[in-house]
């Protein structure tokens, strides 16, 4: 019997799909032999649901996944897969635990990443080359890495998940362009010109996020995508400003500020990112979804955020001002109304309490 064609399958309600799953003895043998198959997903409404589950995070070792895996780790298996590049592992004992489980390999890599994700409940994926001098430096590995990368993470996914209840994929604020000022979900991205290297980070993760919501209406995968506007805390590894500015107050040395200064972001503290994360895990009505998690209400200049975290560290570090080495974002603030109607997520951590909380981290730790 050939297989139906894709266009005459029947359709279920992404709420629908989220409420039982459906077995591979239960599909239909058209759907596993031909075009495609729906996944369902159990209803998960609160955080202390998520229990008993395989988790895997790819890009787990990194500031963002550190800070998921403690928060799932206690009462389900956390895989945690990564490269090393960055390693915010060495500031926990998630390493240590019995329910967590460190896999080294590249996203890029098929059969390493089918071993790793094999049997999951829960995906978050989370690997990605970030950091603006990435984008200029890397521009091949940025662009294979985050879109290649999450092909290969869905595939497998797909393959070896039967009863995967969500796919989180971790994508980005940059794809709002250079002015996102009260950015929607449902405005159009506008990732800059083909040939400036700064928007090869953004262009694959747009992509990325349509693979993603293909693989939702096409394959019945249980996928949701959040976008972190600047998120920071302790443990940040890599380039995020916070970090740096932060360090090099506590150090005394000049806090470099590129541009005028005068370039807005809205700050949002790791916590609430990972309570915002967390609600996409535990409501049904986000598979098949987009979410901005960030806190407006912590918007301020570049050069205010110099400012403030010179004093709360007690500096008398200069802030120096030095041009931008590319192109620079002037806007990037969130409309998170989409994920406070449908996930009840609400930013609670204010600016100077997070910087408060991230400086004393870095005082605690500094870099060797």
């Amino acid at each position: 019997m050939p297989a139906p064609d894709a266009s005459a399958l029947p359709r279920q309600p992404a709420a629908a799909r989220a409420a039982s799953f459906v077995t591979a003895a239960e599909r239909p043998k058209a759907f596993t032999s031909g075009v495609r198959f729906w996944y369902t997903c159990r209803a998960m409404t609160t955080s202390e649901d998520i229990t008993g589950r395989r988790v895997v995070l790819t890009g787990g070792a990194g500031f963002l996944g550190s800070h998921l895996a403690q928060a799932l780790c206690r009462d389900n298996t956390v895989v945690l897969f990564d490269n090393g590049r960055r390693d915010a592992l060495q500031y926990t004992d998630l390493a240590d635990r019995p329910t967590v489980e460190v896999v080294r390999g590249d996203v890029r890599d098929p059969e390493a990443v089918r071993s790793a994700v094999s049997g999951a409940d829960i995906v978050i994926h989370l690997a990605a080359i970030a950091g603006v001098s990435s984008y200029y430096r890397s521009g091949v590995e940025t662009m294979t890495v985050n879109y290649t990368g999450t092909a290969t993470v869905l595939a497998a996914a797909l393959e070896t998940c039967p009863d995967l209840q969500r796919f989180v994929n971790v994508s980005t604020s940059e794809v709002y362009g250079a002015e996102a000022r009260d950015a929607r979900e449902d405005a159009p991205t506008a990732v800059g010109p083909a040939g400036e290297p700064r928007w090869t980070y953004a262009a694959g993760k747009m992509a990325a996020e349509h693979l993603c919501l293909a693989y939702h209406r096409h394959e019945g995968l249980p996928v949701a995508s959040v976008r972190p506007f600047n998120i920071y805390g302790p443990r940040q590894v890599g380039e995020g400003a916070v970090q740096v500015l932060a360090r090099r107050a506590l150090a005394g040395d000049d806090l470099v500020v590129t541009g005028d200064g005068r370039q807005v972001r809205a700050w949002c503290y790791v916590d609430d990112f990972v309570a915002g994360v967390l609600r996409v895990l535990t409501v049904p009505e986000a598979v098949g979804a987009v979410f901005n998690i960030g806190n407006e209400r912590a918007a301020v200049t570049v050069q205010e955020l110099a400012e403030t975290i010179r004093r709360l560290a007690e500096s008398d570090s200069k802030i120096v001002f030095r041009p931008h080495p590319g192109v620079d974002v002037r806007m990037r603030v969130p409309d998170i109304s989409r994920a406070r109607s449908m996930l009840g997520y609400d930013p609670a951590v204010g600016l100077e309490e997070g910087l408060s909380k991230a400086i004393d981290w870095y005082r605690e730790h500094p870099l060797e």
